[in-house]
């Protein structure tokens, strides 16, 4: 029993050396006939290192305000007769926009012309009083000299001469009387010339003219209304100069002494771009406000605008940038391609042998679509801008054409 229980273990041996065996033989047979497959290369989309000069700004969300703002009142009490624009309009300083009722006013301005002639004949009349009791007196005096002479030889009598002397008295008292009437009269005349002027003013006032050049707004008041005289709480129109126009913005205090800096050097542009448009508007910076916003830490600055396009509009929010200065000869990759590691930002490299090696970079100022890079890139090189969730440095790219698909995330 001993014996057959060895044969069976050493059967079962050689049967287990066989397999050994022959899986090694397969083995040995197997590896020759199949070559290593390398990883397909991975779809990216990359971007180039430009080098170019960069303006250095400041940006702000700011507010359209118009250059200047008139409410149009009525300077006298009347009726509407006509509108001569319609809303919305441009008008030019000195346009008609409004008439009223003109007769009340003419009929004053008549009566205060009537009253000037008539009080200008009263002062020919007292003229020609004086100049005939100046005569009078005249004549009266020779008479006195005459008679006083006589009285003096003995020729007349003392008494006859006192008539004499009584009569040329009381001519020197009409004189007196008649200049009093003439400076009298002639005070009326400058009355009535006052008057007239007033009257004319207040005629003048029944035609409404814009004050400014600018557009206008809502019509207020339509034909047919009764106004009253400055009537400060009912405006007949509001227009607005909007050519050249005011973008008001704030920006942080930290950029107070470069504004104040740059700006002595010479005038600041600034750029608007209202919301949705791709271009924009260039101004120039003309107010700096004289103190801080102690409440947000902010400085408010004011730029003025040509707008001949009407490229904005009062009330309107822009997106603003003040340009300080022009950064020469940047390095500047696409925003997209500078990832965050836990060391810091860094980019992927596109290798002329068509690998990618992870740089660590320190990125700057962000101009639109692109990042400044301060250190870590140079000009001409070409970094993955999508597709960065599947690389790792030494890994092929396929670099594709924009449009085409880059490297997704695998989804879990």
């Amino acid at each position: 029993m001993t014996g057959i229980r060895h044969a069976k273990t050493a059967a079962a041996a050689l049967s287990l050396l066989a397999a050994a065996v022959a899986l090694h033989a397969c083995g040995r047979g197997e590896a020759p006939a199949k070559a290593a497959v390398p990883p397909p290369a991975v779809p990216v989309l990359a971007g180039a290192v430009v080098e170019r000069d960069v303006p250095v700004r400041v940006r702000a969300i700011g507010n359209v305000q118009a250059y200047s703002t008139v409410s149009v009142y009525a300077l006298v009490a009347g009726q509407i007769f006509k509108v001569h624009f319609t809303e919305g309009q441009d008008v030019h300083e000195g346009d008609l926009l409004f008439t009223l009722d003109p007769r009340p006013f003419q009929a004053a301005l008549d009566q205060a012309q009537a009253q000037l002639a008539q009080h200008q004949a009263q002062v020919k009349q007292a003229e020609a009083n004086l100049a005939k009791d100046a005569a009078q007196l005249d004549y009266a005096q020779a008479e006195e000299r005459r008679y006083k002479t006589l009285v003096d030889g003995g020729y007349v009598a003392k008494e006859q001469y006192e008539q004499i002397l009584t009569n040329e008295q009381a001519l020197v008292a009409t004189i007196n009387a008649d200049k009093a009437a003439v400076v009298n009269t002639q005070a009326m005349v400058k009355a009535d010339e006052a008057n007239i002027e007033n009257a004319k003013v207040q005629l003048s006032y029944t035609l409404i003219r814009s004050p400014i050049d600018g557009r206008t707004g809502n019509l207020l008041i339509h034909e047919g209304s009764v106004v009253k005289a400055n009537d400060s709480g009912n405006p007949l129109v509001v227009i607005n100069k909007v050519h050249p126009i005011y973008v008001s913005f704030s920006v942080p205090e930290q950029f107070l002494d470069s504004i104040k800096k740059y700006r002595a050097a010479g005038g600041l542009k600034v750029d608007a771009t209202t919301q949705g448009q791709q271009t924009s508007t260039q101004g120039d910076l003309t107010f700096v406000n004289n103190t801080v916003d102690v409440a947000t830490g902010t400085i408010q600055l004011k730029a003025t605008f040509s707008n001949t396009e009407n490229a904005l509009w009062p009330g309107q929010f822009v997106n603003v940038a003040l340009t300080l200065t022009t950064d020469r000869g940047a390095l500047l990759v696409p925003s997209q391609a500078i990832q965050e590691g836990q060391t810091g930002s860094y980019v992927f490299v596109v290798k002329p042998d068509s690998t990618v090696e992870l740089r660590t970079v320190v990125p700057g100022r962000v101009d639109g679509t692109q990042t400044v890079i301060t250190k870590g890139l140079a000009a001409g090189e070409r970094v993955v801008t999508d597709g960065q969730l599947r690389l790792v440095p030494g890994v092929r790219v396929d670099v594709k054409a924009a449009g085409e698909p880059a490297a997704r995330a695998p989804s879990s």
